[in-house]
């Protein structure tokens, strides 16, 4: 087994290597779009996961994940090789690519927290003017002239 220093490292490589060939040296223009966001390999340097995302061709277009996906799969072989050469590892390892889910997340929660600021600004606006509904003081007084009880 090695440590998680050396596969910690090794991964950052993989991610590297693979993103490079993506936007240099492979011409699928289906891959054109697709960022490698993160690496991992297991311990046992055998299988290297890598982690990407996918933009559309504008702001305002959806990513075409099926086609993204189909891409790197057909790119696997490839990619495989360049990882195996320029790392000079044993076992080359396998390459298994998964959607990155964390920028859909945090654009997720972002939404949320807009909600939650404009509701917070409505509550705001509406208080403004407000008064309360009971007495100015609500808490009671001891009567004058009657002691207050200590035992109590």
């Amino acid at each position: 087994m090695t440590g998680k220093g050396r596969a910690g490292r090794l991964g950052k490589r993989i991610g590297e290597i693979v993103a490079t060939a993506i936007e240099h040296e492979i011409k699928d223009p289906r891959l054109e779009f697709i960022t490698i966001t993160d690496s991992r390999i297991t311990a046992d340097l055998r299988v290297a996961t890598l982690y990407y995302t996918v933009r559309g061709q504008t702001l305002d277009e959806e990513p075409d994940l099926e086609a993204a996906e189909q891409a790197l799969t057909a790119a696997r072989g490839r990619l495989r090789t360049m990882v195996g050469r320029q790392t000079g590892v044993k076992f080359t390892p396998d390459l298994t690519f998964v959607l990155d889910s964390v920028p859909d997340a945090a654009r997720h929660m972002e939404e949320l927290l807009a909600r939650a600021r404009a509701n917070d600004e409505q509550v705001r606006r509406a208080a403004e003017g407000a008064r309360p509904a009971g007495d100015e003081d609500p808490y009671r007084k001891p009567e004058e002239g009657r002691p207050e009880d200590d035992d109590r």
